[in-house]
């Protein structure tokens, strides 16, 4: 199957920079939320970006307008009917992903593969909501898009090997390396990544140490270009929330518990770089 047209549902940080790599490798995109003014930020962020490394003599001005020409913001999901694959990259939201995938479902005509972008959710759930599980398949980015070169590639139980082989070979030519894992919660990544930073958050809430020496630690002693509490604080406090319930009810072992200051934090509204304030300030920016 060739791929030439593909939408992105979702325009936050991951949506919009899966919208900007795909269209850097040349795939027409068309970038939906349901929010329109989310889309036409994430569409203002897509350019910045673009214009940043044009300054910087990573792109020429030619091949930046190249790039945004290939960028269309859908104002209607039903725009989905063009679309050869579908990437989902709203919030990490059984409730709110399986309403897409079935929305999807009728809108897209019969070829069409849909991929989430899900960091921990079961693929297989997702696409029995749909009358396509064959065509349902997990695709992992890991944050910042445009530079981190590893896609998870997650069959649910039903994903045929053709979906799986074509998704495979779109993370290449989008410039990244898909692994493929089994469906399980958190997958590889998350399940191995956020119950360090919980138990880094762990160590805050038992007073081990301040912020920046739990970091430095990190940093220093074990070669971790961040540390796993500013790490969290890019990623943001409720998203990492969400992945630890979804381990701990999943796997249903207490080791991943979410630890009671990070449910805090969430419910104070402080959820790292996005919002101005995490385990970190972050100046007078404002909530998004």
């Amino acid at each position: 199957m060739e791929i030439k047209h593909i939408m992105v549902a979702g325009a936050g940080q991951m949506g919009s920079g899966i919208a900007q790599t795909a269209a850097e490798a040349g795939f027409y995109v068309r970038l939906y939320d349901l929010n329109p003014e989310a889309a036409e930020s994430g569409f203002q962020h897509i350019k910045k970006h673009l214009n940043r490394a044009a300054e910087k003599g990573r792109k020429t001005e030619a091949e930046v307008k190249a790039v945004i020409s290939r960028i269309s913001l859908s104002p209607a999901l039903e725009e989905a009917q063009h679309a050869d694959v579908v990437i989902e990259a709203i919030a990490e939201n059984m409730t709110a992903k399986t309403k897409l995938f079935k929305n999807l479902d009728h809108i897209c005509p019969a070829h069409t593969l849909l991929a989430s972008n899900t960091s921990s959710l079961p693929i297989t759930e997702i696409a029995a909501v749909t009358n396509r599980p064959e065509h349902v398949i997990g695709m992992h980015f890991m944050n910042p898009v445009p530079v981190m070169k590893l896609v998870e590639v997650i069959r649910g139980l039903a994903t045929s090997d053709e979906t799986a082989l074509t998704i495979t070979a779109l993370a290449e030519k989008m410039g990244k390396t898909p692994v493929e894992v089994n469906d399980f919660p958190g997958f590889v990544s998350n399940r191995v990544l956020l119950p360090m930073i919980n138990e880094a958050i762990y160590c805050l809430y038992e007073g081990v140490a301040e912020p920046n020496a739990i970091d430095q630690v990190m940093k220093l002693g074990m070669n971790h270009p961040m540390g796993p509490l500013k790490l969290a604080d890019f990623i943001g406090l409720d998203t990492c929330l969400s992945i630890m319930e979804v381990l701990h009810s999943g796997l249903g072992d207490s080791k991943y518990r979410p630890c009671p200051l990070l449910r805090k934090y969430v419910k104070a509204g402080w959820l790292g770089k996005k919002s101005g304030r995490g385990f970190y300030h972050y100046g007078e920016e404002k909530n998004t």
